[in-house]
């Protein structure tokens, strides 16, 4: 059961991160590559706050939101919004990634840095097995943001129209829906919900300059798993990456967690190749 928690409280950091490319996915079908750099943005500013400045939790977490939060949206003003081709949003996402991945070097540095865990961090025993209050929290915060999240788009007003937008975009126009102004709703959103998770992150992972690379991948890995546009499935798939690294590193050897989980993403995407809950739709052309 110590293996099982591990495995879980890894593999709910790739759920939030599968969880955050689904928030952009379900408002314009497009991804942001850079979004797990915007969750590695919140771990340093938490390292920050919390350490250098010594501020208040409540402070820091307002802040990690406010800083990500006003990033995400520069990068939807001038990485995404100047560009007409849904596909070329992949190269203009991933040149933020990399941007901000040397921007984070230039100011922290490339050694791992602490980031305290709010609360109590002495190890309690669930089941039979050992863990942190900070993988605990890490595990409840990506189920309580699925549910969130999946309440919202099925019965509010933004969400519903943000559900609308995604299937047909000109019909979307056709109803008075402002496109340009829910995907920039939809990418500030997301940004300040990773400026948040920051402060949850940081704790299980360190704030470290190759942070993002390493979660854009596993998180990418998790939505297809899952599911396109499936919140729930984003949450199975990055628990189910967590367990098999978890798994795998602990049978086989840390060597073979990589190429284990790819394993597994092949063999459900040859038997299901929208992911386990994703949807596959059809159209005339």
């Amino acid at each position: 059961m110590t293996l099982v928690w591990s495995g879980l409280a890894l593999g709910a950091v790739y759920a939030l991160v599968a969880i955050g490319y689904n928030i952009v996915y379900i408002s314009s079908k497009s991804f942001n590559f850079a979004h797990a750099q915007l969750m590695m943005m919140g771990t340093f500013v938490a390292y920050t706050g919390l350490v250098t400045l010594e501020l208040p939790v409540l402070v820091v977490a307002v802040l990690a939101a406010l800083v990500v939060m006003i990033i995400a949206g520069l990068e939807e003003v001038l990485a995404v919004r100047p560009v007409k081709d849904h596909r070329s949003l992949l190269v203009t996402t991933l040149g933020v990634s990399v941007l901000l991945d040397g921007v984070t070097q230039l100011l922290w540095g490339r050694d791992p840095l602490d980031v305290p865990f709010f609360a109590s961090n002495n190890v309690v025993e669930i089941l039979g097995g050992r863990t942190y209050p900070a993988e605990i929290v890490l595990l409840l915060s990506a189920v309580v943001l699925v549910v969130v999240l999946s309440r919202f788009t099925k019965m509010s007003r933004y969400g519903l129209a943000l559900i609308g937008l995604s299937q047909d975009e000109e019909a979307a126009k056709l109803k008075g829906i402002n496109v340009r102004k829910f995907m920039f709703m939809a990418f500030v959103a997301s940004g300040a919900i990773a400026g948040l998770l920051g402060l949850l992150v940081g704790p299980k992972t360190f704030a470290v300059a190759t942070l993002g690379t390493s979660l854009a991948l596993k998180g990418f890995v998790a939505l297809a798993i899952g599911g396109f546009g499936s919140l729930y499935g984003a949450l199975i798939g990055g628990l189910s990456v967590g367990l098999i690294e978890a798994f795998a590193t602990y049978q086989l050897g840390s060597q073979y967690s990589n190429i284990s989980v790819f394993v597994v993403l092949i063999g459900i995407l040859m038997l299901r190749p929208a992911g386990l809950f994703g949807k596959v739709t059809e159209r005339v052309v």
